[in-house]
């Protein structure tokens, strides 16, 4: 018998007494407050009036907003009393953690837009810190994700807003366990997380986590260390456990005798957040007085700069630019704790005689070192000479890819290796780990050539002879066209586009050139409309150096008349074409503006507005964009290069970005093998790869033979019998889009080789869709459906760029259809109608224009106009029966209108909707109008005005 979700509820609450947390009855509101002032008073060893309790109320309510709770949470209180004594309150005591007060409760009952009844809470000093939701066992943790959300909605904020102090969240079927930080409407089930042990063996199931997690000492420990308020997105973030052990990791090396003078180093995958470890344990470190200053360590200058940005988004204004060495000096000699520089700068400023006096001060304070990517520039004499200087140094290195003996370059006979330099591996945490704790995407890879492919696969394609890779024919122009051709005719189904992007490496700035002619010159042609970028090193030669796979990418960024004159022009020329794209005004005349434009090309590329990024080494390391779903590739990589190219891919999105796509043009599978093998510690194949096309196939059929054995067809859907019928299918059908999404990125893909076709497809989609609008309607109100809750997954819908811009061209191709046709292209249309979710709403005005209007219209060329005048006179009357039927102010109701469509936020708030009605509203009709008239401005927008623009 299955354990009821009740029964597992009670079990947790018996076991947190257990742990020392005191057993409280609050139920609602009321009695929340009246515990929180005891347990204020207890914890602050006062006595509080009615009065004064009452000025911590305005003190704690003086924003509702769940940051801003977070600063009130952990800064002090000056509390004037009753008899004129000013007394400091503390909420959280983040020092001494043993101080604080742990209390949990069952089914807190509040009452905002409707009533809720939240599971478990833990209280903290009597605030709501953290909120645990179970789901019986057997059903989808994705379900208490959402049902937190709903709550989020519906009544966090209601009375005085104390949930809105949530730090944490757990939410548990039993089985399963995860927790997150409390980032109100930014929150994705991506950014959850399972606890795990220091070895990286995830704690899954309940009990097992609450005695790892939920002991007070570490509850404490993660509430007053470990959740950082990032200032830039105003939201909170919190630890993953690898991060949480590395810090403290660092931490105690540094401050627990008798290992206090050695170094360490931390290797975690590409892509695990090495910059926040880095930002908490640098935070950390700089609280302490034994320690003078804390240096961060970049080897190229836009990882100075992006690294800035990222600190000071954790911490606004906690690192300052330093921009030139006299900066830096500067720094080191004032109050500055924490220091983020390049080793450049650093080496000068230990180098050169104008700053040694500064410096000189400075060698025997106890400075903290802590170098971003260890596996580059700490290889040469500049890590030997910063020992040399600060006599009272400690060196901690971050590598994603640490340099073994197996891949170490040799300098003067001699092989130095991560271990060498560094000490003491700290922790790990490598690639196979990531993709299990699904922090990373596996990997696609597919090798384009005469590569033991099959005869029939569309990837064997003649660029190259095996084994014969002369410089001659690899850079062949007609092997380069080959291959542009294959991408531009691969693209759309690799990336989704226009959903996501790509970059494509090659070995030479020469072979870059011609690249990007024939990309350019295949778009004058008109053969695509794709916008391609480009930026590479001018200043040195970048052309393959793959011995020990270390990508050089000419350290910083230059610009002026430097370098290769030849190579210059052609990139001047590039950049020009870029400013015609973009409206800038970028060249290399000097690094500032070169710099410029290395920057604004990131910031393009993380937006989506370049489709293909053409480099030979630059943004193949210490570059994320979550958007960048494909790598092509014409170069020889290696080891860390290999491994540090392949990752700009694989970084968590949303469903629709399942794998990261590597195209080789290259034969590279044993290259790839041997660096997976030597950066994940086993033959992880498997656990690093997606399966092959031919596993998805079958795979997809085999959930089509589920979905055809609930439902025959579609038209069975909406006469299942009950909501587990209707759960059921909504698993089953979502499964199948999830296959469908992996299986369309394939070459290999062929519609024919699955159990269902296009059209019944289609027609399931629909069906899916029907459903989800039938619980869309019922999501504002207490729950009452096992639907609520149930993740759709729409992204995985929204694949292709569908708007009435594209109806309006199916429009012509009906008009100029013969009867035959006719029938075939109208059920084409009024299927992409159905078959995405915001087309749908307009599927019956559209219907009838093709009834009542195309038939009037003499020329095809007329079409655009006569159906922007009929969707115009539609729209006008759609609003003039919305403000007559509802009685509406219709200039109110056009600014919220306007509001809506600026903002993309729909408007929640009473007085937003209750302002618009004229008519004078009876309390108890107050809310049911209110949902009404919202969700007709809602639908409105819906349906003349979202997806109308081309």
């Amino acid at each position: 018998m299955t354990q009821s979700e009740q029964t597992l509820e009670n079990e947790l609450v018996d076991q947190l007494v257990g742990l020392g947390y005191e057993r409280v009855k609050v139920e609602d509101e009321a009695s929340l407050l009246a515990n929180l002032k005891t347990q204020l008073e207890a914890f602050n060893g006062v006595a509080l009036t009615d009065t004064e309790f009452g000025k911590v109320m305005n003190h704690l309510t003086r924003s509702n907003a769940v940051f801003e709770k977070a600063k009130i949470l952990r800064d002090k209180m000056a509390l004037e009393r009753e008899d004129g004594e000013t007394v400091y309150l503390d909420f959280l005591d983040e020092n001494q953690l043993e101080r604080n007060l742990f209390q949990v409760t069952q089914q807190v009952t509040m009452e905002g837009s409707y009533k809720n009844r939240y599971d478990v809470t833990v209280l903290v000093n009597g605030l709501p810190l953290l909120q645990i939701e179970l789901k019986r066992r057997g059903l989808e943790l994705k379900e208490a994700f959402n049902q937190t959300n709903r709550y989020q909605r519906h009544s966090y904020w209601a009375g005085s807003g104390l949930f809105n102090f949530i730090q944490l969240f757990v939410i548990t079927n039993g089985v399963n366990t995860k927790y997150y930080a409390n980032s109100k409407g930014k929150q994705s089930f991506k950014q959850t997380f399972y606890w795990a042990k220091e070895d990286n063996q995830t704690i899954r199931e309940l009990t097992a986590f609450t005695d790892a997690f939920l002991n007070r000492q570490h509850l404490a420990k993660m509430l007053s260390q470990y959740i950082v308020r990032n200032e830039a997105n105003k939201i909170l973030m919190v630890l993953r456990p690898y991060q949480f052990y590395a810090t403290e990791k660092i931490v105690d090396r540094v401050l627990n005798p008798p290992e206090s003078n050695g170094n360490g180093y931390i290797w975690h995958t590409t892509g695990s957040g090495k910059t926040l470890t880095s930002f908490k344990a640098s935070q950390i470190l700089t609280g302490h007085t034994d320690v003078h200053k804390v240096v961060f360590c970049v080897d190229r200058k836009d990882l100075d700069y992006q690294t800035i940005t990222e600190f000071n988004s954790f911490s606004k204004g906690s690192v300052d630019s330093t921009d030139n060495t006299a900066k830096l000096v500067e720094q080191f000699t004032d109050d500055t704790k924490l220091i983020v520089t390049t080793i450049q700068k650093l080496n000068t400023a230990i180098s050169k005689a104008q700053h040694l006096n500064k410096m000189e001060q400075l060698r025997d304070k106890k400075i903290i070192f802590i170098f971003d990517e260890c596996h580059r520039s700490q290889f040469g004499d500049t890590h030997q000479r910063i020992v040399d200087f600060f006599r009272n140094q400690q060196m901690f290195g971050f590598t994603g890819t640490p340099i073994f003996a197996e891949n170490a370059a040799s300098k003067n006979g001699k092989k130095r290796t991560t271990k060498d330099l560094f000490h003491k591996k700290l922790h790990s945490y490598v690639i196979t780990d990531a993709i299990k704790d699904e922090n990373v995407l596996k990997f696609s890879v597919e090798y384009v050539g005469r590569y033991k492919q099959k005869a029939d696969s569309p990837n064997n394609v003649d660029i190259e002879v095996e084994g014969i890779d002369t410089k001659e024919l690899m850079e062949s122009p007609a092997r380069l066209e080959k291959i542009t051709d294959y991408i531009l005719d691969r693209h759309k189904a690799k990336t989704k586009h226009p959903q996501f992007n790509a970059m494509f490496c090659v070995s030479s700035v020469d072979v870059l050139i011609q690249y990007y002619q024939l990309f350019a010159r295949k778009k004058k042609e008109g053969k695509h409309n794709l916008k391609i970028a480009t930026i590479f090193s001018y200043a040195a030669n970048e052309d393959d150096k793959d011995a020990d796979g270390i990508l050089d990418e000419g350290g910083e960024i230059v610009g002026g008349d430097v370098g290769n004159k030849h190579t210059r022009e052609h990139l001047d020329s590039f950049i020009s074409e870029y400013n015609g794209m973009f409206g800038t005004n970028y060249s290399t005349k000097d690094s500032k503006s070169f710099y410029g434009y290395y920057q604004d090309i990131a910031k393009k590329v993380k937006a989506k507005q370049v489709d293909i990024l053409l480099v030979v080494n630059m943004f193949l390391t210490g570059f994320d964009a979550k958007t960048l779903n494909t790598l092509y590739v014409d170069k020889n990589l290696r080891y860390h290069g290999l491994i540090q190219a392949y990752s700009r891919t694989n970084r968590i999105l949303n469903q629709v970005k399942s794998q990261g796509n590597i195209v080789v043009f290259r034969n590279l599978k044993g290259r790839t093998d041997e660096a997976l093998k030597l950066f994940s510690n086993v033959d992880a194949k498997e656990e690093i790869f997606i399966p092959p096309y031919d596993k998805y196939v079958e795979l997809f059929n085999e959930v089509v033979n589920d979905l055809t054995a609930q439902c025959e067809t579609a038209d069975d859907v909406k006469d299942l019998p009950d909501e587990e019928a209707e759960l059921k299918f909504i698993k089953t059908f979502r499964e199948l889009m999830r296959l469908m999404n992996i299986l369309e990125s394939y070459a290999e893909f062929d519609q024919n080789e699955l159990g269902i076709d296009a059209q019944d497809y289609a027609d399931f989609k629909s069906a899916y869709l029907d459903l989800y609008n039938k619980v869309k309607t019922d999501t504002e109100k207490e729950k009452v459906s096992i639907l609520d809750d149930v993740d759709f997954e729409l992204e995985l819908i929204h694949r292709d760029v569908i708007n009435v811009q594209y109806i309006l061209q199916l429009l012509a191709q009906l008009y100029d259809a013969d009867d035959a046709e006719q029938k075939a292209i109208k059920k084409r249309i009024l299927d992409a109608l159905a078959g995405d979710p915001e087309l749908r709403t307009k599927k019956e005005l559209i219907e009838k224009f093709i009834e009542t209007t195309l038939p009037t219209i003499t020329n095809a060329a007329e079409i655009p106009e006569c159906f922007e005048e009929y969707w115009e006179q539609e729209r006008r009357k759609a609003f003039e029966e919305l403000v007559k039927e509802e009685q509406l102010n219709e200039d109110k109701l056009k600014k919220v209108i306007d509001r809506y469509i600026y903002t993309g936020k729909e408007p929640l708030s009473n007085p937003d909707i209750i302002q618009l009605i004229e008519r004078k509203l009876k309390l108890s009709e107050r809310k049911p109008t209110r949902e009404r008239v919202l969700s007709r401005v809602i639908d409105y927008v819906s349906t003349f005005i979202k997806g109308v623009a081309a």
